[in-house]
């Protein structure tokens, strides 16, 4: 009995440590093996683009035609006729000096006219009656009033020449915008006497539509430049100097004939309508010049480029959506849009959002964003440069 006792207790004790064994076991199996993790992220798709390429330089805006309108004849400012800042056409009046001194100049020198008229009449009569005596006129008389004759034409062309001038000067007295443009401020006011040797003049007219702007590009850049500019005109884009507004489109309109050698730059100028008055001169805006398109370009969101002590890379989702880093060559950042040169092909799923939770391998739970509008990028970086 006692020896039946025993076998059951060790049979019992057996049965226990087996039980705590496989307990013991399955806890040591669940702590070596993580839990299954699922990161939720942003991606988008590695797409084809034609991606426009630009250089970009700090430009000046500098007025078409600036005109500093002066008068042209001394006397009283009676009137003017524009209000600063006004928006004028060529041939509006702009202001009045005193006309009645150049009127009866004017009117003298047609009064001599008239008196010069009336004695070359009477002086071909006096040479007709003389040729007409013949015998009975010497050819000393004749030849004299061929020669008074003579003289009163020549005096009716001066008082003629007179006239002309009093007319010009009679013209002067009303000053005349020379260009379209709009005006600056008024530097002369009404009632004052103007003189044609002052130094100040009345008022500046600024040239507005259309309107320039002058800027550099590095010196590298020229043959390229040179060579799409002699093929057809070259689109530029005149921004604010923070980027974040387009002011106008234009051309390329000149290349400087030589280069600046101090700082290995060449001068460029370019036209701009200017319709809406976004630009003005003296104002500073960032010029990118159009210089080439590049066709069915690799682009991805510039959210998606990361660095490392490798490079450059980007999250790349697989098909089973585990990421790998993929190691990539970046050739621009284009406004939001990266343009890259190899690492990645069209259709391939780019993480765009919550990269910092990634690790190699990792399961992830994508979630698409919106596409990338590529209708307007603006101005191309360097390589390397990121958003």
């Amino acid at each position: 009995m006692r020896h039946a006792l025993t076998l059951s207790a060790l049979t019992v004790g057996v049965l226990a440590g087996s039980a705590y064994w496989i307990g013991f076991n399955d806890r040591a199996q669940a702590q070596s093996s993580p839990p299954s993790i699922t990161v939720p992220v942003t991606i988008d798709i590695a797409r084809r683009n034609d991606v426009p390429i630009y250089q970009t330089g700090i430009g000046t805006v500098v007025a078409f035609n600036t005109v500093t309108v002066r008068a042209q004849i001394d006397g009283p400012l009676e009137k003017i006729a524009y209000t600063e800042g006004q928006l004028v056409k060529s041939g509006d009046l702009l202001a009045q000096i005193d006309a009645r001194p150049y009127q009866a100049r004017l009117a003298q020198a047609e009064a001599a006219k008239a008196r010069d008229v009336a004695q070359l009449a009477n002086a071909r009569l006096d040479l007709v009656r003389f040729q007409n005596l013949k015998d009975y006129a010497t050819r000393q008389s004749v030849d004299t009033q061929k020669t008074q004759v003579s003289m009163m034409e020549a005096a009716i062309q001066g008082d003629q020449g007179q006239i002309d001038d009093a007319k010009v000067q009679l013209g002067y007295t009303a000053i005349t915008a020379p260009i379209s443009g709009r005006t600056g401020i008024r530097l002369v006011d009404q009632g004052n006497i103007v003189h044609a040797s002052d130094s100040t003049g009345l008022v500046v007219i600024t040239q507005l539509q259309p309107i320039s702007v002058l800027f550099s590009l590095p010196g590298p850049i020229l043959p390229k430049l040179s060579r799409a500019h002699a093929a057809g005109p070259l689109k530029i884009e005149a921004w604010s100097q923070d980027d974040s507004e387009k002011l106008d489109d234009g051309e390329l309109t000149l290349i400087d004939n030589q280069m600046d050698q101090s700082t290995g730059t060449v001068k460029l100028k370019a036209s701009f309508p200017n319709k809406a008055e976004t630009l003005w001169p003296g104002q500073f805006v960032n010029a990118h010049l159009l210089l080439e398109t590049r066709r069915d370009g690799i682009t991805v969101p510039a959210q998606a480029i990361q660095r490392g002590p490798s490079g450059t890379y980007v999250w790349l989702v697989k098909p089973d959506d585990t990421v790998e880093m993929r190691p990539i060559t970046l050739g621009r950042i284009v406004g939001d849009i990266a343009l890259l040169d190899s690492g990645v092909t069209a259709g391939d799923r780019i993480v765009t959002g919550g990269q910092y939770k990634l690790v190699v391998g990792i399961k992830t739970e994508p979630h698409m964003q919106e596409p990338p509008q590529t209708a307007d990028l603006p101005v191309a970086k360097p390589a390397g440069a990121v958003r």
